[in-house]
Protein backbone atom coordinates (compact mmCIF):
# COMPACT_ATOMS: atom_id res chain seq x y z
CA UNK A 1 0.00 0.00 0.00
CA UNK A 2 1.92 3.04 -1.03
CA UNK A 3 0.97 6.69 -2.22
CA UNK A 4 0.87 7.89 -6.06
CA UNK A 5 4.65 8.98 -5.58
CA UNK A 6 5.48 5.73 -4.00
CA UNK A 7 3.81 3.83 -6.79
CA UNK A 8 5.36 6.50 -9.82
CA UNK A 9 8.55 5.93 -7.97
CA UNK A 10 8.34 2.43 -7.43
CA UNK A 11 7.14 1.37 -11.12
CA UNK A 12 8.97 4.32 -13.14
CA UNK A 13 11.60 5.99 -10.89
CA UNK A 14 9.92 9.21 -11.14
CA UNK A 15 7.78 10.65 -8.57
CA UNK A 16 6.40 13.22 -11.47
CA UNK A 17 4.16 10.62 -12.84
CA UNK A 18 2.06 10.05 -9.99
CA UNK A 19 -1.21 11.62 -11.18
CA UNK A 20 -1.03 9.56 -14.49
CA UNK A 21 -0.63 6.17 -11.83
CA UNK A 22 -3.35 7.82 -9.66
CA UNK A 23 -5.54 8.01 -12.71
CA UNK A 24 -5.03 4.71 -13.81
CA UNK A 25 -5.05 3.31 -10.07
CA UNK A 26 -8.81 4.93 -10.04
CA UNK A 27 -9.99 3.72 -13.67
CA UNK A 28 -9.32 0.25 -12.65
CA UNK A 29 -10.93 -0.90 -9.57
CA UNK A 30 -10.61 -4.49 -10.81
CA UNK A 31 -6.81 -4.32 -10.37
CA UNK A 32 -6.40 -1.72 -7.55
CA UNK A 33 -7.67 -1.22 -4.28
CA UNK A 34 -7.67 2.59 -2.59
CA UNK A 35 -7.65 3.54 0.68
CA UNK A 36 -10.87 5.27 2.34
CA UNK A 37 -9.05 8.81 1.42
CA UNK A 38 -8.48 7.54 -2.03
CA UNK A 39 -4.79 8.60 -1.41
CA UNK A 40 -3.09 5.12 -1.33
CA UNK A 41 -3.41 2.01 -3.84
CA UNK A 42 -2.85 -1.52 -3.06
CA UNK A 43 -3.51 -4.44 -4.93
CA UNK A 44 -6.45 -6.42 -5.29
CA UNK A 45 -4.57 -9.70 -5.79
CA UNK A 46 -2.35 -9.48 -2.95
CA UNK A 47 -4.62 -8.21 -0.37
CA UNK A 48 -6.13 -12.37 -0.13
CA UNK A 49 -2.99 -13.34 1.33
CA UNK A 50 -3.09 -13.46 4.88
CA UNK A 51 -0.94 -11.01 7.00
CA UNK A 52 2.18 -13.32 8.03
CA UNK A 53 5.49 -12.63 5.83
CA UNK A 54 8.10 -10.58 7.57
CA UNK A 55 9.53 -8.57 5.11
CA UNK A 56 13.15 -8.29 7.19
CA UNK A 57 13.36 -12.19 7.10
CA UNK A 58 11.50 -12.73 3.65
CA UNK A 59 9.46 -15.55 5.10
CA UNK A 60 6.13 -16.61 6.40
CA UNK A 61 5.71 -16.36 10.39
CA UNK A 62 4.02 -19.15 12.18
CA UNK A 63 3.20 -16.53 15.71
CA UNK A 64 -0.32 -14.85 15.72
CA UNK A 65 0.20 -11.12 14.95
CA UNK A 66 -1.50 -9.93 18.67
CA UNK A 67 1.85 -12.13 20.18
CA UNK A 68 4.22 -9.59 18.53
CA UNK A 69 5.24 -5.98 19.65
CA UNK A 70 4.19 -3.06 17.85
CA UNK A 71 7.87 -2.46 16.19
CA UNK A 72 7.37 -6.33 15.29
CA UNK A 73 3.88 -6.40 14.28
CA UNK A 74 4.59 -2.91 11.34
CA UNK A 75 7.30 -5.48 10.05
CA UNK A 76 4.44 -8.01 8.58
CA UNK A 77 2.82 -7.52 5.62
CA UNK A 78 1.08 -9.79 2.73
CA UNK A 79 3.66 -11.87 0.63
CA UNK A 80 5.39 -10.85 -2.64
CA UNK A 81 3.30 -11.61 -5.93
CA UNK A 82 4.95 -14.08 -7.59
CA UNK A 83 6.28 -14.23 -10.87
CA UNK A 84 3.26 -16.53 -12.30
CA UNK A 85 0.86 -13.88 -10.23
CA UNK A 86 2.73 -10.80 -11.83
CA UNK A 87 2.52 -13.22 -15.68
CA UNK A 88 -1.54 -13.72 -14.49
CA UNK A 89 -2.52 -9.72 -13.93
CA UNK A 90 -0.61 -8.84 -16.96
CA UNK A 91 -1.85 -11.17 -19.42
CA UNK A 92 -5.46 -10.28 -17.97
CA UNK A 93 -4.59 -6.61 -18.56
CA UNK A 94 -3.55 -6.83 -21.89
CA UNK A 95 -6.82 -9.20 -22.20
CA UNK A 96 -8.99 -6.72 -21.06
CA UNK A 97 -7.14 -3.93 -23.01
CA UNK A 98 -7.59 -6.13 -26.52
CA UNK A 99 -11.65 -6.34 -25.51
CA UNK A 100 -12.04 -2.81 -25.11
CA UNK A 101 -10.50 -2.36 -28.42
CA UNK A 102 -12.88 -4.46 -30.60
CA UNK A 103 -15.95 -3.13 -28.73
CA UNK A 104 -14.53 0.40 -29.53
CA UNK A 105 -13.75 -0.83 -32.81
CA UNK A 106 -17.73 -2.48 -33.08
CA UNK A 107 -18.63 1.01 -32.15
CA UNK A 108 -18.10 2.25 -34.98
CA UNK A 109 -19.29 0.39 -37.82
CA UNK A 110 -22.79 1.88 -38.42
CA UNK A 111 -20.82 5.10 -39.03
CA UNK A 112 -20.12 4.66 -42.70
CA UNK A 113 -23.40 3.22 -43.15
CA UNK A 114 -25.41 6.68 -41.74
CA UNK A 115 -23.24 8.96 -43.21
CA UNK A 116 -23.66 7.38 -47.22
CA UNK A 117 -27.42 7.16 -46.05
CA UNK A 118 -27.56 10.65 -45.11
CA UNK A 119 -25.40 11.17 -48.74
CA UNK A 120 -28.22 9.86 -50.72
CA UNK A 121 -30.95 11.09 -48.41
CA UNK A 122 -30.23 14.99 -48.80
CA UNK A 123 -30.35 14.82 -52.99
CA UNK A 124 -33.28 12.80 -52.88
CA UNK A 125 -34.65 15.53 -50.08
CA UNK A 126 -33.28 18.97 -52.20
CA UNK A 127 -34.94 17.41 -55.21
CA UNK A 128 -38.50 16.85 -52.89
CA UNK A 129 -38.37 20.84 -51.94
CA UNK A 130 -37.30 22.10 -54.95
CA UNK A 131 -39.73 20.63 -57.01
Amino acid sequence: KLDFKGWADRICGDEAEAAHWKTLFKEHPEFFRLDQKRERASLVWRRTFPKNYNVDTEAAISVKLASLSEEERERISRRPLTNEDISTLMNTAIHLHSKALEQKQERRWWIPGVLGFAAGLVPFVLKLVFE
